[in-house]
C-alpha cells in the first residue's frame, strides 16, 4: 500500500452554530477510503440534510456518501467495511446507506450513544441492516490496518493507523479538531499517543490539510 490508498472524500459542509466555540465558521466534513489489499474500508460517512433541528442549528450543505465516493473514483459498492470514529450524527450519519456491512465501533461509544438523548440521531445509526461491530480497545482490523482507542472528543472515539510503504498514515477523526491542533495544543493522553506515534502523513474528519512528517536533513558524510 502507499499512502495515496487513503483517498479522502469531502462529504459536507456546514456552519457551526451559536454557542460553539466557532460559531459563525464554516466547517467540512470528512470521510476516507482505504485501499486495502483484503477490501475497501471506508472511515465515518458524514451526514446530510434531514433532520430539522441539525438544519436550523449547521444549515448543512451535504451529498449522499455512494455518490461522493463514486466522485472520487472508487466503487461504493465494493465497502466491505465501515469503521466509524464515534458516533457522532456529523460522522455516522449516512450509516445507513451501508446496511448489512460490518460497522466497527468502540463498544464504549456504542453505549455513550444509547445512555444520553442529545449524543446523536439515534435513528441515523439504528436501521434496517444495521450490522455493529464492537470492539474493546486496540484492535487489528487486517494486516497493517488497526482501530486505536483514543477516548477524549468522546468516551469510545477511536482512530484508525494504516502501515504503507510511504510509512504510517493516522485518521485521527476529531480526536485533533485541524492540522494546526494536532500540533500545537496542549495534548491531553490520546494526543500525546497519536504524535508520539510520528506518522509520515495524519487526517483529520474536520480539515482538508494533511499533516505531513518532513523528512529529516541528512548529517554526516559519506565515505
Amino acid at each position: 500500500m502507499r499512502a495515496s490508498d487513503i483517498v479522502p472524500v469531502h462529504v459536507a459542509d456546514f456552519s457551526y452554530p451559536d454557542g460553539h466555540p466557532l460559531a459563525g465558521q464554516t466547517g467540512l466534513v470528512m470521510a476516507f477510503v482505504v485501499r486495502h489489499p483484503g477490501g475497501l474500508l471506508l472511515v465515518d460517512t458524514g451526514f446530510i440534510e434531514g433532520h430539522p433541528w441539525i438544519d436550523d442549528s449547521y444549515r448543512p450543505r451535504g451529498r449522499n456518501i455512494r455518490d461522493a465516493i463514486y466522485a472520487a473514483g472508487i466503487d461504493a459498492d465494493e465497502i466491505h467495511a465501515v469503521v466509524n470514529t464515534h458516533l457522532h450524527f456529523d460522522h455516522a450519519g449516512q450509516n445507513s446507506e451501508f446496511p448489512d456491512v460490518p460497522i466497527v465501533v468502540q463498544d464504549l461509544e456504542w453505549r455513550a450513544a444509547w445512555h444520553r438523548d442529545d449524543y446523536t440521531v439515534r435513528e441515523w445509526i439504528d436501521f434496517p441492516g444495521a450490522n455493529y461491530v464492537r470492539i474493546n480497545g486496540d484492535t487489528e482490523l487486517a494486516p497493517g490496518l488497526n482501530a486505536l482507542a483514543t477516548p477524549g472528543h468522546t468516551p469510545g472515539h477511536q482512530s484508525v493507523t494504516v502501515e504503507t510503504d510511504d510509512g504510517l498514515v493516522l485518521i485521527v477523526g476529531q480526536a485533533a479538531q485541524d492540522a494546526r491542533s494536532f500540533a500545537t495544543i496542549e495534548a491531553d493522553a490520546s494526543l500525546a499517543r497519536l504524535r508520539a506515534l510520528n506518522a509520515a502523513r495524519v487526517h483529520f474528519s474536520h480539515d482538508r490539510a494533511v499533516l505531513q512528517r518532513t523528512p529529516r536533513a541528512a548529517t554526516g558524510h559519506a565515505t
